[in-house]
């Protein structure tokens, strides 16, 4: 075990001794005996990345191993399950209460603007805000970082009501609009950039604060939203609306915000402290891959050559997510590749009984290749990331360079 990886255990793992001197701790004749369960643990709590989880376990437990003490002949062949968040009941009702309260700010918003106004709601909403984090704070204390990264969210979801709130107090709200905040998560509207670019800076500076992953869906939440309203606010210049212009500057953020995610992916993987080396670019990847591929898909070439490059540009994506370790591009790929094999067999056999049975082979196709490229999914992940720099590889296909 390298010194790196005594500091790794010593803050994720923690000791039973407190006591214990950091000479005693870290001396070279020093052994522990660790389990899955444990590694598992310490990612659950964010002091490692899964995938980190997943790869000195796989070279600890491997059959020529030296920290290998023993195992059933059952357990040589079985791996271990892949770290990460567990939707365990516990957690099931933390996600579920975080959601209701979250969606009960807009009803509270539609229900008690004629009680309180724009100023008594904005202090509530802001007293509400500033209790949030005040209780995040004491959750992540004990150690629960869920909770606390779902009360901290809600506290970022709370600043656009804030900002509404304000300006309709001081008279800035631009008429013509939606004069309902619940409208902010309905309507289009260039008068919502307010509300989001407010909401993007204190979601950054919260999220700075606190540390914690799930806080950043808010974020790529707005950077979505952004990008609609955006491409609003730029067509009031021109003659209305637009779908094709709105389509393309939603591809053109969602090729910005995958830019964003491969950056701080590549940040957080070589991070030293345990607090940024959890998974902060997951949203961005989910909703950045989600614009991306929706402007792609909506574009609906007539040209047989833009079709095919349709096609290659979502295998790019599927081979992309193994090579990097991020699903969403596979399975976002994967659907691309599929709907064009779908034109392909619908163009051959669309006029024939056997375009059915055509489309049923491709499916069961589909199905068999996902079979397959399970069993095989290691090796092919590590084959394809030596393709990309070893900032962006899963760790277990860089870890032995380090």
């Amino acid at each position: 075990m390298s010194k790196n990886d005594a500091d790794m255990v010593g803050s994720g793992l923690g000791t039973r001794s407190a006591d214990a001197s950091g000479d005693d701790v870290f001396a070279p004749g020093v052994r522990v005996q660790l389990s899955w369960q444990d590694l598992e643990a310490a990612a659950g709590r964010g002091a490692i990345l899964p995938t980190d989880a997943r790869a000195m376990w796989a070279g600890w437990a491997a059959a020529d191993s030296p920290q290998r003490l023993a195992a059933q002949p059952e357990a040589r062949r079985r791996k271990p399950p892949v770290a990460g968040p567990r939707f365990s009941f516990t957690n099931t009702l933390y996600y579920f209460g975080g959601m209701v309260a979250i969606g009960a700010m807009t009803l509270f918003m539609r229900l008690s603007w004629d009680a309180f106004g724009a100023w008594g709601l904005m202090v509530i909403s802001a007293a509400y805000l500033l209790g949030c984090l005040k209780v995040a704070d004491h959750l992540k204390a004990r150690h629960l970082p869920v909770p606390a990264g779902i009360l901290a969210t809600l506290a970022v979801v709370l600043v656009p009501l804030v900002v509404f709130c304000a300006q309709n107090g001081l008279g800035l709200w631009p008429p013509g609009g939606p004069v309902d905040y619940s409208a902010y998560h309905t309507q289009i509207n260039w008068r919502w950039l307010t509300l989001e670019f407010v909401t993007l800076a204190a979601g950054v500076v919260m999220l700075w604060r606190y540390r914690l992953p799930f806080m950043v869906m808010p974020i790529a939440v707005t950077l979505w939203y952004l990008s609609m309203d955006a491409a609003n606010a730029l067509m009031q210049q021109g003659d209305g609306w637009d779908f094709a212009f709105m389509r393309d500057v939603t591809l053109v953020f969602g090729i910005a915000t995958i830019a964003i995610a491969l950056w701080v992916d590549a940040r957080c993987r070589q991070a030293t402290d345990a607090d940024w080396r959890q998974d902060y670019a997951f949203w961005l990847y989910l909703f950045g891959t989600l614009m991306f591929w929706g402007g792609l898909s909506w574009r609906n070439s007539d040209s047989e050559l833009g079709k095919a490059v349709y096609c290659l540009i979502n295998l790019v994506m599927v081979f992309a997510g193994a090579a990097i370790g991020r699903r969403v591009f596979t399975v976002f790929g994967g659907l691309g590749v599929a709907s064009y094999l779908g034109y392909l067999s619908h163009r051959v056999f669309g006029d024939s009984l056997a375009f059915a049975f055509v489309l049923t082979l491709l499916g069961l196709g589909v199905v068999a290749l996902g079979i397959w490229w399970q069993r095989h999914e290691e090796r092919i992940n590590a084959y394809f990331s030596s393709w990309v720099p070893p900032a962006l590889r899963p760790r277990d296909a860089s870890q032995d360079a380090d």
